[in-house]
């Protein structure tokens, strides 16, 4: 029998899932389902695909973990937080669940590379219960009122930032919004480099993104961004942005979102069996990363399962996170050596997280 390789996976939204969603992840997604059978006020309800138990069933040791807190102006188009101090708030809401999960052994920060180094050690040699490591990021950085905060965060641990969410932003624009970063977005920019974070391109508008690699010095990642060949629409990524993250030696990591896997997916309507979307959808965006690449180097996962969604709107051959070792069987009946397999399963990850940390 093969050994299941380890997998990183590069963007899940575990607190906003505790916190927001009330979702016990230290529970099965039986039971998470179980408890939500009554529930409406989510599209997910019922659906969850990921916990504690099934990333350990997964070999999904390490991941990027989000704080996430949007805030929104009153024309903002969606829904947030009416100040930026009481996104801060929530975020470090977050911040302490995480902290909590740590004290009960449950999850592990990851910090720098000793901390990265005893976190594969110990999840190669222990047999049983075993800490799930995480690195801590910003998805969106609204809650970032100055940038006493950002170095506040630094400290805690927040070692990537991705500026923009969704609509127009504090420091840049994000998916269905068009505009610069600004002065406010090139100064925080210009702190991040300095502290030798990471600049997470997730969610960027086309001027916003430019902009942003223009100004920009230090590393770069995309934690869950699949291509606009495949499914025209904004939140994408061109060909001409997958080459300049090549070119930066930057990784892509491909999340599980139906409607950026196929075309014209319409959610409330269309579901995963009436529109056929398959763990192979996830490949052929992580192959045409590839064949623009030359090579495996700058493909990996960053599911987002959970990030609003779940069994209603991923693969249909996915039940729970631990689905992703189907990967490895799929992956080779297209072509793909154990070599390149373990570069998109964690060698990718594990070459950029020892790039960013001390």
């Amino acid at each position: 029998m093969k050994k299941r390789p380890f997998i990183v996976d590069g963007h899940l939204d575990l607190s906003m899932n505790a916190m927001e969603w009330n979702r016990d992840l230290r529970q099965s997604t039986d039971q998470i389902n179980a408890l939500e059978k009554s529930l409406t006020d989510k599209p997910d309800r019922g659906n969850s695909t990921v916990s504690f138990p099934e990333m350990r069933k997964g070999n999904i040791g390490l991941c990027f973990a989000t704080l996430i807190a949007r805030y929104a102006k009153p024309t903002h188009p969606l829904e947030g937080w009416n100040s930026p101090e009481q996104a801060w708030g929530m975020t470090q809401a977050q911040l302490a669940w995480y902290q909590e999960m740590e004290r009960q052994g449950e999850l592990i920060m990851i910090k720098n590379k000793a901390d990265l180094d005893q976190q594969l050690d110990s999840w190669n040699n222990i047999a049983d219960y075993k800490k799930i490591g995480f690195l801590l990021t910003l998805e969106g950085a609204d809650s970032i009122i100055t940038f006493d905060h950002l170095h506040l965060l630094y400290e805690k641990g927040l070692r990537a930032i991705g500026p923009a969410h969704y609509g127009p932003g504090t420091y840049a624009y994000g998916t269905d919004s068009e505009g610069g970063i600004g002065e406010k977005g090139r100064e925080l920019l210009k702190k991040m480099d300095k502290l030798n974070m990471v600049l997470d391109t997730t969610h960027l508008c086309d001027t916003s993104f430019w902009e942003a690699l223009d100004c920009f010095q230090g590393p770069i990642w995309a934690s869950h961004s699949n291509c606009r060949s495949l499914v025209n629409h904004n939140r994408q990524f061109n060909d001409d942005q997958i080459k300049i993250l090549i070119e930066r030696n930057a990784v892509v990591g491909i999340p599980l979102d139906a409607w950026m896997m196929v075309p014209n997916w319409v959610r409330g309507k269309n579901n995963p069996q009436n529109t056929v979307v398959t763990l192979e959808h996830m490949i052929n965006n992580m192959d045409h990363i590839c064949q623009l690449a030359g090579n495996t180097n700058h493909v990996a996962i960053g599911t987002d399962l959970d990030g609003g969604f779940g069994t209603e709107q991923c693969p249909s051959d996915l039940k729970t996170i631990a689905d992703l070792q189907k990967l490895v069987l799929m992956l080779e009946q297209r072509g793909y050596s154990e070599a390149d397999r373990e570069a998109i399963f964690n060698g990718n990850w594990m070459r950029k997280l020892r790039e960013v940390l001390a």
